[in-house]
């Protein structure tokens, strides 16, 4: 073979090379897609959420609105707190005030306000109320503000349990924020399956963390689980005027 007809072959050799490398490329490129294809999951799609001026969320429950409408005393009848502009407060004396829907899993927004302290007020007395889920299971409300107490009875520990992993309290007469995802203890009949779990975001900061919630948040004694279903979000009369805001619920 002479030095042309050698050229022409290595030239011929190397053209085939390359269109069968970009062939390759291509195929390589169709294969990644298919397979990336094969993870894609198009249905279904997630409903659209918008929100309102106050940021409420358009599948939420709004617990505070012109009325009390949402809301009855626990020893029955009406709840009598005081509710001026959207805010509610605690009216001494009167009793826990409690939800007419009942509520499992939860995405909970509350907003909370702990009035000025009185000169002899310190501990579990600096104006002091709670966030009950289910009725049984309190987060707890206090000025926590330079006021000392058990770390596991101040704001947003889980009553008696579980103490907040930072103190993220404002001053008082600012508004403080819970957002709150509960999930619900379940039960095989009497017995107890799945406890309960709760994580709290205090003013935006995570202060429980997928706590477990050991049963009934107790002032005095252990805490226990007894059965029970879907029940009321319920709000504490501790005698001080404490008010809230804001108030919504997603089910989960």
């Amino acid at each position: 073979m002479n030095k042309m007809s050698v050229a022409v072959a290595l030239l011929s050799s190397v053209t085939s090379l390359t269109v069968y490398a970009d062939n390759e490329g291509d195929q390589s490129r169709i294969t990644r897609e298919q397979q990336a294809a094969k993870t894609e999951v198009w249905e279904p799609v997630p409903e659209v959420v918008s929100f309102d001026k106050a940021g409420v969320p358009s599948d939420a429950i709004s617990l505070i609105g012109d009325d009390l409408s949402n809301w009855i005393s626990v020893k029955e009848g009406n709840a009598n707190w005081t509710l001026e502009n959207g805010v509610l407060t605690v009216k001494p004396g009167t009793g826990d005030i409690k939800t007419k829907m009942s509520f499992c899993d939860i995405q909970l927004h509350v907003e909370w306000k702990a009035p000025l302290p009185e000169g002899d007020m310190d501990g579990q007395q600096r104006n002091n109320s709670g966030i009950f889920l289910q009725q049984r299971y309190e987060i707890q409300v206090l000025d926590s503000f330079n006021n000392k107490t058990y770390p596991n009875g101040q704001a947003a520990s889980v009553y008696k349990q579980t103490i907040p992993l930072v103190n993220a309290m404002k001053a008082p007469e600012q508004w403080q924020s819970y957002d709150i995802i509960y999930k619900a203890p379940t039960f095989d009949g009497e017995k107890l399956a799945t406890s309960g779990y709760v994580t709290v975001l205090h003013n935006g900061v995570v202060v429980q963390n997928h706590t477990e919630i050991q049963g009934t948040t107790e002032w005095i004694g252990a805490p226990k689980y007894t059965s029970h279903g879907c029940a009321p979000l319920q709000l504490q009369d501790h005698g001080n005027l404490v008010s809230f805001r804001n108030i919504w619920v997603r089910e989960l």
